[in-house]
């Protein structure tokens, strides 16, 4: 008996060692820490499809994918999900208390640290949007009041739309639409709706995932200043080798969370890796904007569900994947490139800046970031 055991996990281990096998990258949300402006005009996705990094990326993960659907077909893949399913099992048992009890979290530690919408680069002046936030994590634990705060952060992103462009808040709406999703299917009646609470989370933060990482891609050099401030999160690749790399790995790992459940649970066990990576680096800002992201990652990697999904009839065949990696990125370019070109047009928008702007006065440790009136690092700007 113990010899199978040893076997499972050495499988386990094996599979994950080739999710890590991908660069990873501490996931720090660029905005919250770096230049940027939204509407300058990005790079042309033909540069990147012609980046072998972005190619030699794109293939790893497809070898990972390819063989751990191979080993989920196998006689050992029901081992395999049985292993998983007993280390997560307390959790499971759990789940939906674990979900409320995290939301509830989150926008306790948002309301403690005020002057933002949902994230740390959507700021308000407003102190009344705090107070909702609180109202939003008090509605959470009971099954009455959850559809209220589910209505609640809907109406935190609209309302940050007064502030902040569409396609800058883009970024969270997937993500709020999965959690407030959430919020009102739970307490419904209805079992067969109710079941989905838990596909809906799934599929707000995967969509999440893969719309900010193509940022990467079409805005590198937002990321140049973090990759000088910190040069570390690089492991010593060449800075046009990592950010490719690193890109193709959030997207991926972010599909892998839409597939099959060994797929999708090692995704989510490999995210885990990578966001709880950012946290030393970038500190409590990163904890509080990725925390909510973490903890729905670890449900996921938790799910012992099979077969419930939208999509599953289309994602037996292990040739399938890479088809549905494919059409996944042709869509996501596609609505990404297109959308931006829509709203700034080819040129983009500037908005009259001549730098770049923060959301973040300067901060001593990120002295690359552009402070007010056009200052960088404090100093005014040369």
């Amino acid at each position: 008996m113990w010899k199978r055991k040893l076997s499972i996990g050495l499988k386990l281990a094996w599979a994950l060692m080739l999710v890590n096998a991908s660069p990873s990258v501490a996931s720090a949300h660029v905005k919250w820490f770096a230049p940027y402006i939204v509407g300058a005009p990005p790079a042309p996705i033909t540069k990147t499809l012609a980046d072998t990094w972005f190619w030699a990326g794109i293939a790893l993960v497809l070898v990972f994918f390819v063989i751990t659907r191979a080993l989920e077909l196998s006689r050992f893949g029901s081992a395999a999900i049985s292993a998983l399913d007993y280390v997560t099992n307390p959790l499971w048992q759990r789940q939906d208390d674990y979900i409320r009890a995290i939301i509830g979290a989150f926008f306790v530690a948002i309301f403690a640290v005020g002057g933002v919408y949902l994230t740390p680069d959507l700021k308000t002046p407003a102190e009344w949007v705090s107070w909702l936030q609180l109202v939003i994590a008090f509605c959470v634990f009971s099954r009455r009041t959850m559809p209220i705060a589910g209505v609640g952060i809907i109406a935190l992103w609209i309302l940050a739309l007064r502030d902040y462009d569409l396609f800058h808040l883009f970024d969270y709406l997937a993500l709020g639409l999965g959690v407030a999703a959430y919020l009102l299917l739970e307490p419904l009646k209805n079992e067969s709706l109710r079941t989905r609470r838990f596909e809906a989370l799934r599929w707000g933060l995967a969509i999440a995932l893969m719309w900010s990482s193509l940022e990467k891609f079409a805005f590198p050099s937002w990321f140049y200043p973090l990759v000088v401030e910190k040069p570390f999160l690089t492991f010593g690749m060449p800075r046009d080798v990592f950010l490719p790399m690193a890109g193709v790995t959030e997207f991926t790992l972010g599909f892998g969370l839409l597939w099959t459940p060994l797929i999708r649970r090692l995704s989510a066990l490999a995210l885990i890796v990578i966001f709880t990576a950012a946290v030393w680096p970038f500190g409590r800002v990163d904890l509080i904007g990725h925390g909510l992201i973490m903890a729905i990652l670890l449900a996921v990697a938790a799910d012992h569900r099979t077969g419930v999904d939208v999509l599953t009839n289309l994602k037996r065949g292990t040739w399938r994947i890479p088809i549905g990696m494919a059409s996944a990125l042709v869509i996501f370019c596609t609505a990404y490139w297109g959308l931006h070109l829509a709203f700034y047009g080819i040129d983009g928008k500037l908005d009259g800046h001549e730098g770049p702007k923060s959301t973040h006065s300067y901060d001593p440790e990120h002295p690359h970031a552009y402070g007010r009136e056009g200052e960088i690092g404090g100093q005014p700007h040369q």
